[in-house]
């Protein structure tokens, strides 16, 4: 997986994590295209437990892909129905206030 944290002064930290497949693609959500890209998910492959412990710490989450969507839902941060599918590929928003 590729984990990056956006920190923003005044506004918290976004953490953003895709799946290592996922990088550099570009997916169809009707006319809509989402790319996935190194500039907000980062360039540096992350463990497991470095995901682990960035959601389960972070205020704004961005995830995609069927193997973080799966870490976060089994760390009880989000249930499947959260989740939107862009073509095959699970996608949730975590925010916590």
């Amino acid at each position: 997986m590729y984990l990056k944290v956006h920190r923003m002064p005044g506004a918290g930290e976004v953490v953003a994590v895709c799946d290592s497949e996922l990088l550099d693609a570009t997916l169809m959500h009707g006319d809509v295209e989402v790319c996935i890209t190194g500039g907000f998910y980062g360039t540096k492959r992350a463990t497991e437990e470095e995901v682990r412990g960035a959601l389960a710490s972070a205020e704004n989450v961005n995830i995609i892909g069927k193997r973080v969507v799966a870490l976060a839902i089994a760390m009880g941060l989000i249930a499947e129905e959260d989740c939107i599918m862009i073509g095959d590929v699970p996608h949730a928003q975590i925010f916590r206030i």
